[in-house]
């Protein structure tokens, strides 16, 4: 075995840094900011951080937690970015790697080389190139911090602002403003939510309706259905008769609320989890629109033709998949314009042996157990444990992969990395079973 570059110490990054640490496998991690954490850092030194003030964790900590090291009781069902990333800190100091990562240190290239990859990293205080040859490559940047704009946009003109939700923070400076947030997704409503408490108005303006899922359900988390012997065992329809049942004694329709009743099924979309919107929408204080069709000078033209003068729109229009240190002419299978990426078990490239990428995917619960599960695969992978199949086998899966999103979910670039959360844990398991018998 090799040396290993680990990029990125966000959650998958340290996930991964953990079992290679565990397994004895020798690695350098490559961090951009200051503090471990990634997008659960507010106001992360490495400028890529999208999490807002206010934002708290919309899956509960007992789904959200490692294995190998549980969160503490005393921390809320929900608990905030701030404890998150405390969390994530101790989980470090407690396997006692944090000597191994190395913080202000940006990669700008990864290439194939002899032997592996060449991977040359930038020191962001003194601006030193290095250039390291690595046996294996685990990316681990996340998939959550280069904005995503609406494709094509508007046409017209705005006098107002235009920003995008990964650069909200605080609602003060929304006050008195009559504030446009596009969207329906988690972010969207959080913003909704928290600008329509200082602002002159709030509209929410949407393409499609949304399931709103309760954080809570008859006591408990929402989330935990995920894990009930419903999840485990139960057809896939029979799971989202169950749910939308649930709902709909737990909440009503939501039409009753002003939103547009979702043509898709429960399922068939990454759920959006408010406890707040109907609430507020509730109350008056959020106004509902359809999709933008154009911006006219100090206001915009809705889908049903109706206008509303606004001084601010929120663009919670989601993210690119971007690696910025991988050239796509080499690297065409994570290269798509459209959130579509080529990875065998969504991990593998078949084209790059020693390549992998940890995180990369948007589970129905939460990604921490899951790149944890990710890492222990490619762990067995890069020690001998367990090899891959042919390469015309892990197309073909590839393939059955992308053919099952395009017949369960919206058509969208947020849902082209969609897992189930029990049925991808499984995945893996099966996967580290067949590797290792293939040894």
């Amino acid at each position: 075995m090799e040396r290993v570059c680990v990029i990125g110490a966000g959650s998958s990054g340290i996930a991964a840094c953990q079992v290679l640490g565990a397994r004895g496998i020798e690695f350098d991690c490559f961090e951009t900011g200051s503090e471990i954490g990634g997008n659960w850092r507010y106001l992360n030194d490495n400028g890529m951080s999208s999490a807002y003030r206010s934002l708290h964790i919309n899956t509960s900590r007992q789904m959200m937690e490692f294995k190998s090291f549980p969160m503490p009781a005393r921390l809320p069902a929900y608990p905030s970015h701030f404890q998150i990333a405390e969390y994530f800190d101790d989980f470090v100091k407690h396997h006692g790697f944090r000597d191994r990562i190395r913080f202000r240190t940006e990669v700008t290239s990864v290439s194939v080389a002899p032997g592996g990859y060449s991977v040359t990293t930038r020191d962001r205080d003194t601006g030193e190139e290095i250039s390291g040859v690595y046996s294996s490559v685990i990316v681990a940047n996340g998939h959550h911090w280069s904005p995503r704009m609406p494709e094509p946009a508007f046409p017209g003109s705005f006098d107002g602002e235009q920003m995008h939700a990964h650069f909200y923070k605080t609602p003060e400076r929304f006050a008195d403003k009559k504030v446009l947030v596009l969207g329906i997704g988690n972010s969207a409503c959080d913003i909704a939510v928290e600008t329509s408490r200082v602002s002159a108005r709030t509209f929410l303006a949407m393409r499609r309706g949304a399931h709103i899922m309760p954080k809570y359900l008859f006591g408990m988390p929402t989330d935990h259905l995920t894990t009930s012997p419903l999840a485990r065992f139960a057809p896939a329809w029979l799971q989202a008769l169950s749910v939308r049942a649930m709902l709909r004694l737990a909440r009503g329709k939501l039409s009753d609320y002003g939103l547009p009743e979702p043509s898709h099924g429960i399922l068939a979309a990454h759920p959006t989890v408010s406890d707040d919107l109907l609430t507020r929408l509730g109350h008056g204080d959020i106004t509902v629109k359809p999709n933008l069709t154009r911006l006219d000078g100090s206001g915009v033209v809705f889908a049903d033709g109706s206008r509303e003068d606004v001084d601010v729109i929120v663009y919670c229009t989601g993210y690119k998949v971007d690696f910025p240190f991988l050239s796509s002419a080499e690297f065409p299978a994570v290269s798509s314009s459209d959130n579509e990426v080529s990875l065998y078990r969504r991990v593998v490239d078949p084209a790059h042996p020693g390549l992998y990428f940890l995180g990369l995917i948007q589970p129905l619960g939460a990604i921490m157990p899951l790149a944890e599960a990710q890492s222990e695969w490619i762990a067995d992978l890069i020690s001998g444990r367990g090899t891959l199949p042919s390469v015309p086998e892990m197309k073909a899966e590839i393939t059955s992969y992308r053919e099952t999103l395009r017949r369960r979910y919206v058509k969208s670039k947020r849902h082209t990395l969609e897992v189930d959360f029990l049925g991808y844990q499984r995945e893996l398991q099966e996967e580290r079973r067949a590797g290792a018998a293939r040894r």
